[in-house]
C-alpha cells in the first residue's frame, strides 16, 4: 500500500512511449521558482518548462500538452496546464509557452482553463509542510489533427478526449515542496 496517489495515466489503456525533455525540470528533480505559482503565499513566476520530445509514432496527427499533480489534496488532483492543438509538425515549446498571452504557442495551439481557472499554465502551490508533490508533464501524440473542443472545456473533458485519442505519451515528473 502506498501514501501516495496513483499517476493519472497509471488505469488507462497502455500507449507506447517516446522521449521527453526539458531544460528546465527533471524527473524527480525539484522544479525551480520559475515553475512554481504566483499567490497561496508563494512567490514564484508561473513560467511553464521548456518541452521537446522525438521517437513519437510517425502517424501521430497532433499533440497535446499538459501538467497535474496527481497528490494536491482535494480528491481530484489539480491540473496546471492543459495545451491542444500543437500541430503533429512541431517537436518543442520554449520556456514560457504557457504564458496567458499565446504568444509562443504554435499556430492552431490553446489553452484550457485549467484548476486556477485560468488559461495559461499556473506554477506549482502545494500547501506549506507536505511532502514534495509530483508534477506530472506529459506531451500526449494523437491520431486526430484536432479533439473537436474549444478553450471553453474543463480539464476532464479534455482529459477523456485524450484518453480516446492518445496513440503514445511521454511523461517528466519533477516534484515540489516547501
Amino acid at each position: 500500500m502506498t501514501d501516495r496517489p496513483p499517476l493519472p495515466y497509471d488505469f488507462m489503456p497502455a500507449v507506447p512511449s517516446f522521449e521527453l525533455r526539458s531544460d528546465d525540470v527533471a524527473d524527480g528533480q525539484m522544479m525551480s521558482d520559475d515553475q512554481v505559482y504566483n499567490g497561496f503565499g508563494l512567490g514564484g513566476r508561473s513560467i511553464s518548462p521548456s518541452l521537446s520530445w522525438s521517437g513519437f509514432p510517425p502517424q501521430t496527427r497532433s499533440f497535446a500538452v499538459t501538467c497535474f499533480d496527481p497528490d494536491a489534496p482535494t480528491g481530484s488532483g489539480w491540473w496546471h496546464w492543459v495545451l491542444l492543438g500543437i500541430p503533429a509538425s512541431v517537436t518543442s515549446l520554449p520556456a514560457g509557452a504557457g504564458s496567458a498571452d499565446g504568444s509562443l504557442l504554435p499556430k492552431g495551439a490553446f489553452h484550457v482553463r485549467n484548476d486556477y481557472s485560468t488559461k495559461d499554465f499556473g506554477g506549482a502551490a502545494p500547501p506549506p509542510g507536505d511532502p514534495p508533490h509530483r508534477y506530472v508533464f506529459a506531451v500526449h501524440a494523437l491520431d486526430a489533427e484536432s479533439l473537436d473542443v474549444n478553450d471553453e472545456v474543463s480539464p476532464a473533458v479534455a482529459g477523456i478526449n485524450l484518453r480516446f485519442h492518445t496513440i503514445a505519451r511521454a511523461l517528466l515528473i519533477p516534484v515540489y515542496g516547501h
